[in-house]
């Protein structure tokens, strides 16, 4: 095309003055001797058959330098359709590891490896999941098996021994299952939002789990003043709860405190809560918040044991509301939690029931 545009330029521009009347090629008048050029007819003759060859040399030139251009060009996206294919068969430990430099295919084959890496660490994290509900549902279930073969086995048992172990096996199952339901549900993110304040319903975890902490002779402050944030007032309870419960179980045998902590800064909601205790080694971090995952020196035998879903909820429920969280080590031995939600602005929802309004800055102390 961009031949054939160039010929009718020649055409329009050039020969259309030439004239196309036969001419001598020397004439001579008085005595002077003029040479005149050739006519339209023999510009054609010569330039046409020249033109053509250099327009199929150009047509076979441009396919075959197209063709091998385009292939080397569009090689890297043969590697990252490789790649999908690969992950859509089930394997996603292939990576593309493009070289060369940063152009959009480099950035595109290193975006996609990042995603196969998040897709495949996300997978073995439900495929550890899977097997540790698995395993922590199979328990009971076996316990309760044993017990009753023994109770059949052994007619003159105790059966009032029997009922209660089995009522205490039973609690725990349902409250594994009830965990889990709360884990798949705050995933899912389907829930109603509202504006909800952050301080009141410290206040309330505080106040629930202030008999525990007395028990164990631990100091409960509740601090900071209104934060609200836009979410499920039940969910973000329930996180807060999850978090107190976990300061004060992994805290000192007597003596220790937890300080639950509220403020409101630029536009985000901030809550805190740290507690005295033992040593946190730092590779414990990572996998804290795992299911089923209790690190060393973490596990409790007592009757707030739980089912090691605590700060998986947690975490759970606070990506769910675009949320961070926080863990580090205290120098002095402990954990601090912090997590930032995104504000509630005026024109978000109404606070709605009892989570309305909130309370002024300072703090209130519970032991």
């Amino acid at each position: 095309m961009a031949g054939a545009l160039l010929l009718a330029v020649v055409w329009v521009f050039v020969l259309r003055w030439v004239p196309d009347v036969e001419l001598g090629r020397i004439q001579q008048r008085s005595g002077v001797v003029i040479i005149t050029g050739p006519n339209r007819s023999d510009l054609l003759r010569g330039f046409a058959p020249a033109a053509a060859a250099a327009l199929a040399f150009l047509l076979v030139f441009g396919l075959v330098g197209g063709w091998i251009l385009a292939g080397r060009m569009l090689a890297p996206l043969n590697r990252i359709a490789e790649a999908a294919r690969t992950a859509a068969n089930g394997s996603l430990s292939h990576r593309i590891r493009l070289p060369g430099r940063g152009d959009e295919f480099r950035e595109l084959a290193d975006v996609f490896d990042a995603m196969l890496d998040r897709l495949e660490a996300h997978v073995a994290e439900q495929q550890r999941f899977a097997a540790n509900a698995s395993h922590e549902l199979r328990t009971p279930l076996a316990i309760s098996k044993a017990l009753l073969d023994a109770a059949r086995d052994d007619p003159a048992g105790d059966r009032g021994e029997l009922v209660e172990r089995l009522q205490t096996i039973n609690t725990r199952a349902i409250d594994l299952t009830e965990a889990l339901l709360l884990l798949g549900r705050a995933d899912r993110k389907t829930f109603t939002r509202e504006v909800v304040d952050l301080s009141l319903l410290a206040e309330e975890a505080a106040e629930t789990l202030l008999p525990h902490a007395e028990k164990r002779r631990i100091t409960l402050d509740v601090t900071g003043g209104k934060a609200q944030i836009l979410g499920s007032a039940e969910l973000v309870l329930r996180m807060v709860s999850n978090l107190v419960q976990n300061a004060i179980v992994h805290n000192l045998p007597a003596g220790g405190t937890v300080t639950v902590h509220t403020e409101s800064r630029d536009d985000e909601s901030v809550l805190r809560v740290e507690n005295t205790g033992r040593p946190v080694p730092p590779d414990l971090l990572p996998t804290i918040t795992e299911p089923f995952q209790r690190g060393t020196q973490r596990i409790r035998t007592d009757e707030h044991a739980g089912v090691g879903l605590g700060l998986a909820i947690v975490h759970s429920i606070v990506r769910a509301h675009d949320g961070a969280l926080d863990l580090t080590p205290r120098p002095a031995g402990g954990l601090r939690a912090t997590i930032r939600f995104p504000g509630a602005t005026r024109g978000d929802l109404p606070v709605t029931g009892e989570i309305s309004g909130g309370r002024p800055a300072g703090g209130l102390r519970l032991r």
